[in-house]
Protein backbone atom coordinates (compact mmCIF):
# COMPACT_ATOMS: atom_id res chain seq x y z
CA UNK A 1 0.00 0.00 0.00
CA UNK A 2 1.47 3.43 -1.21
CA UNK A 3 2.14 5.95 1.56
CA UNK A 4 -0.55 8.75 1.70
CA UNK A 5 0.74 12.27 1.01
CA UNK A 6 0.69 14.97 3.30
CA UNK A 7 0.16 18.22 1.99
CA UNK A 8 -0.33 19.83 -1.55
CA UNK A 9 2.78 21.55 -2.37
CA UNK A 10 3.33 23.51 -5.80
CA UNK A 11 6.49 25.42 -7.06
CA UNK A 12 7.49 25.85 -10.79
CA UNK A 13 10.15 28.33 -12.53
CA UNK A 14 10.40 30.17 -15.81
CA UNK A 15 12.51 29.16 -18.24
CA UNK A 16 14.56 31.49 -18.96
CA UNK A 17 17.75 29.50 -19.29
CA UNK A 18 20.52 27.64 -17.14
CA UNK A 19 19.74 26.31 -13.99
CA UNK A 20 22.09 27.80 -11.38
CA UNK A 21 22.84 26.87 -7.96
CA UNK A 22 20.54 29.33 -6.55
CA UNK A 23 17.90 27.63 -8.78
CA UNK A 24 19.19 24.10 -7.20
CA UNK A 25 19.73 24.96 -3.83
CA UNK A 26 16.67 27.70 -3.17
CA UNK A 27 14.40 25.28 -5.02
CA UNK A 28 15.22 22.32 -6.62
CA UNK A 29 16.58 19.95 -3.89
CA UNK A 30 13.40 21.50 -1.88
CA UNK A 31 11.49 19.90 -4.48
CA UNK A 32 13.44 16.84 -4.48
CA UNK A 33 12.46 16.37 -0.66
CA UNK A 34 9.07 17.77 -0.86
CA UNK A 35 7.98 14.87 -3.36
CA UNK A 36 8.63 12.23 -0.75
CA UNK A 37 6.77 13.43 1.76
CA UNK A 38 4.13 15.58 -0.19
CA UNK A 39 1.35 15.94 -2.80
CA UNK A 40 3.93 18.01 -5.35
CA UNK A 41 3.13 19.83 -7.95
CA UNK A 42 5.82 21.44 -10.21
CA UNK A 43 5.69 23.04 -13.53
CA UNK A 44 7.91 25.19 -16.17
CA UNK A 45 6.03 28.78 -16.18
CA UNK A 46 6.38 29.30 -19.80
CA UNK A 47 3.09 31.77 -20.13
CA UNK A 48 5.11 33.64 -17.32
CA UNK A 49 8.27 33.18 -19.48
CA UNK A 50 6.37 35.66 -22.49
CA UNK A 51 6.14 38.65 -20.49
CA UNK A 52 10.48 39.03 -21.26
CA UNK A 53 11.03 36.40 -23.65
CA UNK A 54 9.53 37.42 -27.62
CA UNK A 55 11.41 35.08 -29.15
CA UNK A 56 9.60 31.82 -30.47
CA UNK A 57 12.44 29.35 -31.10
CA UNK A 58 14.12 30.81 -27.90
CA UNK A 59 11.17 29.56 -25.54
CA UNK A 60 10.85 26.41 -26.98
CA UNK A 61 14.14 25.39 -27.04
CA UNK A 62 14.42 26.74 -22.94
CA UNK A 63 11.31 24.82 -22.12
CA UNK A 64 12.50 22.00 -22.86
CA UNK A 65 15.85 22.20 -21.42
CA UNK A 66 14.01 23.06 -18.21
CA UNK A 67 12.45 19.70 -18.05
CA UNK A 68 15.26 17.91 -18.67
CA UNK A 69 17.08 19.85 -16.21
CA UNK A 70 14.51 19.05 -13.43
CA UNK A 71 14.01 15.61 -14.37
CA UNK A 72 17.67 15.19 -14.46
CA UNK A 73 17.77 16.58 -10.99
CA UNK A 74 15.98 13.98 -9.40
CA UNK A 75 12.23 15.64 -10.09
CA UNK A 76 9.91 11.83 -10.45
CA UNK A 77 6.76 12.11 -12.22
CA UNK A 78 5.79 9.17 -10.73
CA UNK A 79 5.98 10.61 -7.06
CA UNK A 80 4.91 14.26 -8.32
CA UNK A 81 3.07 16.25 -11.18
CA UNK A 82 5.14 17.32 -13.44
CA UNK A 83 3.65 19.79 -16.43
CA UNK A 84 4.51 22.71 -18.55
CA UNK A 85 2.05 25.32 -17.55
CA UNK A 86 0.72 26.03 -21.15
CA UNK A 87 -0.26 22.03 -21.11
CA UNK A 88 -3.14 23.58 -18.83
CA UNK A 89 -4.60 26.06 -20.19
CA UNK A 90 -7.39 26.79 -17.93
CA UNK A 91 -4.84 28.68 -16.08
CA UNK A 92 -5.67 31.62 -18.31
CA UNK A 93 -9.57 31.39 -17.59
CA UNK A 94 -8.74 31.57 -14.03
CA UNK A 95 -6.65 34.52 -14.59
CA UNK A 96 -8.88 36.45 -16.04
CA UNK A 97 -11.70 35.23 -13.50
CA UNK A 98 -9.09 36.46 -10.47
CA UNK A 99 -8.08 39.71 -12.72
CA UNK A 100 -12.13 41.18 -12.48
CA UNK A 101 -12.05 41.28 -8.50
CA UNK A 102 -8.31 42.44 -8.27
CA UNK A 103 -7.74 45.79 -6.61
CA UNK A 104 -5.69 48.24 -9.09
CA UNK A 105 -4.14 49.54 -6.10
CA UNK A 106 -3.12 45.66 -5.29
CA UNK A 107 -0.99 45.54 -8.27
CA UNK A 108 0.58 49.02 -7.82
CA UNK A 109 2.22 47.97 -4.53
CA UNK A 110 3.60 45.07 -6.41
CA UNK A 111 7.35 45.39 -6.35
CA UNK A 112 8.79 43.19 -8.64
CA UNK A 113 7.19 44.87 -11.38
CA UNK A 114 9.32 48.15 -10.57
CA UNK A 115 11.79 46.14 -10.44
CA UNK A 116 12.05 44.60 -14.17
CA UNK A 117 11.18 47.77 -15.07
CA UNK A 118 14.52 49.10 -13.50
CA UNK A 119 16.67 46.61 -14.58
CA UNK A 120 15.38 47.64 -18.21
CA UNK A 121 13.08 45.52 -19.07
CA UNK A 122 10.03 46.59 -21.39
CA UNK A 123 6.85 47.19 -19.37
CA UNK A 124 4.04 45.15 -21.05
CA UNK A 125 0.54 44.23 -19.46
CA UNK A 126 1.82 40.43 -18.71
CA UNK A 127 4.70 41.72 -16.83
CA UNK A 128 2.35 43.86 -14.93
CA UNK A 129 -0.11 41.45 -14.41
CA UNK A 130 1.88 38.71 -13.92
CA UNK A 131 1.12 38.34 -9.86
CA UNK A 132 -2.66 37.52 -10.75
CA UNK A 133 -1.43 34.71 -13.81
CA UNK A 134 1.51 33.74 -10.36
CA UNK A 135 -2.21 33.58 -8.38
CA UNK A 136 -4.11 31.61 -11.20
CA UNK A 137 -0.96 29.23 -10.85
CA UNK A 138 -1.55 28.56 -7.21
CA UNK A 139 -5.39 28.70 -6.66
CA UNK A 140 -5.81 25.96 -9.70
CA UNK A 141 -4.84 23.51 -7.87
CA UNK A 142 -6.33 23.93 -4.64
CA UNK A 143 -2.60 24.54 -3.08
CA UNK A 144 -1.87 24.76 0.74
CA UNK A 145 1.62 25.47 0.76
CA UNK A 146 4.17 27.31 -1.87
CA UNK A 147 8.29 27.41 -0.72
CA UNK A 148 9.25 31.08 -1.81
CA UNK A 149 12.08 32.79 -1.72
CA UNK A 150 12.48 35.86 0.53
CA UNK A 151 12.06 38.08 -2.19
CA UNK A 152 8.98 36.14 -3.65
CA UNK A 153 6.99 36.50 -0.02
CA UNK A 154 4.97 39.71 -1.81
CA UNK A 155 3.83 37.95 -4.24
CA UNK A 156 2.13 34.83 -2.26
CA UNK A 157 0.95 37.66 -0.39
CA UNK A 158 -0.53 38.89 -2.82
CA UNK A 159 -2.44 35.69 -4.01
CA UNK A 160 -3.32 35.35 -0.16
CA UNK A 161 -5.25 38.86 -0.61
CA UNK A 162 -6.97 38.01 -4.04
CA UNK A 163 -8.08 34.39 -3.11
CA UNK A 164 -9.64 35.85 0.07
CA UNK A 165 -11.30 39.07 -1.87
CA UNK A 166 -12.72 36.28 -4.47
CA UNK A 167 -14.24 34.53 -1.55
CA UNK A 168 -15.92 37.37 0.83
CA UNK A 169 -17.64 38.01 -2.88
CA UNK A 170 -18.64 34.95 -3.73
CA UNK A 171 -18.39 32.11 -1.10
CA UNK A 172 -15.97 29.70 0.38
CA UNK A 173 -14.26 28.72 -3.47
CA UNK A 174 -10.44 29.03 -2.87
CA UNK A 175 -7.90 27.36 -0.44
CA UNK A 176 -5.82 30.09 0.91
CA UNK A 177 -2.14 28.57 0.51
CA UNK A 178 0.71 29.47 2.76
CA UNK A 179 4.18 30.12 2.42
CA UNK A 180 7.25 27.82 3.69
CA UNK A 181 10.40 30.03 3.38
CA UNK A 182 13.41 28.04 4.26
CA UNK A 183 15.32 30.02 7.08
CA UNK A 184 19.26 28.99 6.03
CA UNK A 185 18.91 29.15 2.49
CA UNK A 186 16.75 32.51 1.67
CA UNK A 187 19.45 33.41 -0.40
CA UNK A 188 21.73 32.27 -2.76
CA UNK A 189 24.98 34.39 -3.27
CA UNK A 190 26.33 34.81 -6.85
CA UNK A 191 29.92 35.15 -7.98
CA UNK A 192 29.59 39.07 -7.19
CA UNK A 193 28.25 38.92 -3.76
CA UNK A 194 24.45 39.96 -5.03
CA UNK A 195 22.16 37.76 -4.76
CA UNK A 196 22.31 35.01 -7.82
CA UNK A 197 20.58 35.70 -10.58
CA UNK A 198 20.34 35.45 -14.26
CA UNK A 199 19.15 39.34 -13.83
CA UNK A 200 22.72 40.35 -12.58
CA UNK A 201 24.83 37.55 -14.87
CA UNK A 202 25.98 36.03 -11.82
CA UNK A 203 25.32 32.76 -12.15
CA UNK A 204 27.27 29.10 -11.91
CA UNK A 205 25.59 26.95 -14.08
CA UNK A 206 24.62 23.45 -13.59
CA UNK A 207 25.17 21.89 -16.94
CA UNK A 208 27.33 24.05 -18.44
CA UNK A 209 30.50 22.97 -19.99
CA UNK A 210 33.44 22.02 -17.47
CA UNK A 211 35.41 24.88 -18.90
CA UNK A 212 32.59 27.85 -18.47
CA UNK A 213 31.93 26.57 -14.96
CA UNK A 214 35.46 26.59 -14.10
CA UNK A 215 35.53 30.29 -15.65
CA UNK A 216 32.75 31.29 -13.75
CA UNK A 217 34.17 30.30 -10.19
CA UNK A 218 37.44 31.44 -11.05
CA UNK A 219 35.75 34.66 -11.26
CA UNK A 220 34.01 34.98 -8.08
CA UNK A 221 35.03 38.40 -6.43
CA UNK A 222 37.30 37.98 -3.07
CA UNK A 223 39.18 40.64 -0.39
CA UNK A 224 42.49 41.58 -0.83
CA UNK A 225 43.86 40.37 2.55
CA UNK A 226 47.33 38.99 2.24
CA UNK A 227 48.59 35.72 2.32
CA UNK A 228 49.04 35.27 5.92
CA UNK A 229 45.95 37.19 7.15
CA UNK A 230 43.00 35.31 8.31
CA UNK A 231 40.64 35.27 5.66
CA UNK A 232 37.08 36.72 5.58
CA UNK A 233 34.26 33.83 6.03
CA UNK A 234 31.20 36.44 5.19
CA UNK A 235 31.85 36.41 1.32
CA UNK A 236 30.37 34.22 -1.74
CA UNK A 237 33.38 31.91 -2.03
CA UNK A 238 32.92 30.53 1.23
CA UNK A 239 28.83 30.40 1.61
CA UNK A 240 28.78 28.45 -1.84
CA UNK A 241 31.72 25.90 -0.96
CA UNK A 242 30.54 25.48 2.52
CA UNK A 243 26.60 24.31 0.76
CA UNK A 244 28.44 21.37 -0.41
CA UNK A 245 30.09 20.67 2.76
CA UNK A 246 29.13 18.19 5.65
CA UNK A 247 29.23 19.15 8.88
CA UNK A 248 33.01 18.27 9.80
CA UNK A 249 34.16 19.42 6.18
CA UNK A 250 32.42 23.34 7.18
CA UNK A 251 34.53 23.06 10.18
CA UNK A 252 37.41 22.08 8.53
CA UNK A 253 37.09 24.57 5.90
CA UNK A 254 36.61 27.12 8.72
CA UNK A 255 39.56 26.21 10.27
CA UNK A 256 41.52 26.82 7.35
CA UNK A 257 39.89 30.36 6.91
CA UNK A 258 40.94 31.54 10.38
CA UNK A 259 44.86 30.75 9.71
CA UNK A 260 47.31 32.17 7.34
CA UNK A 261 48.43 30.56 4.36
CA UNK A 262 45.13 30.12 2.26
CA UNK A 263 45.19 30.79 -1.36
CA UNK A 264 41.82 31.76 -2.76
CA UNK A 265 42.88 30.23 -5.69
CA UNK A 266 43.47 26.78 -4.22
CA UNK A 267 39.91 27.08 -2.31
CA UNK A 268 38.11 27.95 -6.09
CA UNK A 269 39.59 24.93 -7.56
CA UNK A 270 38.65 22.61 -4.92
CA UNK A 271 35.23 24.18 -5.21
CA UNK A 272 35.41 23.77 -8.85
CA UNK A 273 35.81 19.73 -8.12
CA UNK A 274 33.40 19.71 -5.78
CA UNK A 275 30.49 20.99 -8.30
CA UNK A 276 31.81 18.54 -11.10
CA UNK A 277 31.49 15.69 -8.76
CA UNK A 278 28.45 15.94 -7.52
CA UNK A 279 26.61 16.59 -9.96
CA UNK A 280 28.48 14.65 -12.41
CA UNK A 281 25.59 11.80 -12.17
CA UNK A 282 23.05 14.13 -13.03
CA UNK A 283 24.66 15.89 -15.93
CA UNK A 284 24.83 12.02 -17.40
CA UNK A 285 21.32 11.90 -16.74
CA UNK A 286 20.22 15.13 -18.62
CA UNK A 287 22.51 13.66 -21.46
CA UNK A 288 20.15 11.12 -22.15
CA UNK A 289 16.88 12.91 -21.55
CA UNK A 290 18.37 15.41 -24.21
CA UNK A 291 18.67 12.46 -26.77
CA UNK A 292 15.70 11.25 -26.25
CA UNK A 293 12.84 13.89 -26.83
CA UNK A 294 9.95 11.53 -26.99
CA UNK A 295 10.35 10.17 -23.77
CA UNK A 296 10.30 13.69 -22.58
CA UNK A 297 7.05 14.55 -24.37
CA UNK A 298 5.39 11.51 -22.55
CA UNK A 299 6.42 12.29 -19.05
CA UNK A 300 4.95 15.95 -19.74
CA UNK A 301 1.80 14.79 -21.15
CA UNK A 302 1.36 11.64 -17.99
CA UNK A 303 1.85 14.94 -16.26
CA UNK A 304 -0.69 17.79 -17.53
CA UNK A 305 -3.52 14.90 -17.67
CA UNK A 306 -2.61 14.62 -14.17
CA UNK A 307 -2.71 18.06 -13.54
CA UNK A 308 -6.01 18.85 -15.46
CA UNK A 309 -7.75 16.53 -13.09
CA UNK A 310 -7.35 18.96 -9.96
CA UNK A 311 -7.69 22.05 -12.55
CA UNK A 312 -10.80 21.32 -14.21
CA UNK A 313 -11.81 20.52 -10.87
CA UNK A 314 -11.52 23.73 -9.32
CA UNK A 315 -12.14 25.62 -12.78
CA UNK A 316 -15.92 24.24 -12.57
CA UNK A 317 -16.28 25.32 -8.92
CA UNK A 318 -14.71 28.83 -9.43
CA UNK A 319 -17.19 29.35 -12.49
CA UNK A 320 -19.89 28.07 -10.59
CA UNK A 321 -19.67 30.14 -7.68
CA UNK A 322 -19.40 33.30 -9.85
CA UNK A 323 -21.78 32.47 -12.47
CA UNK A 324 -20.37 31.89 -15.53
CA UNK A 325 -21.82 28.21 -15.26
CA UNK A 326 -25.39 28.68 -15.09
CA UNK A 327 -27.66 26.54 -12.29
CA UNK A 328 -31.22 25.79 -13.72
Amino acid sequence: MSKKKNLRVLSGIQPSGSLHLGNYFCMMSRMIKYQEENDLFCFIANYHALTTTSEANKLSINTFNAVCDFLALGLDPEKSTFWVQSDVPEVTELTWLLSSQVNIGLMDRGTSYKDKINQGIKPNMGLYSYPILMAADILLYDTQIVPVGKDQKQHLEMTRDIANRFNNVFGDTFVIPKPDIEVNVQLIPGIDGKKMSKSYNNTIPIFDTEKNIRKKIMRIITDTSDIDEPKDKDTSLYQLYSLFLNSEEKILLSDRYNVGGLRYGDIKLEFFEKIMDYFQPFREKREQLVNNPKDVNDILQYGAKKAKLIANEVIDRVRTSCGIIIEL
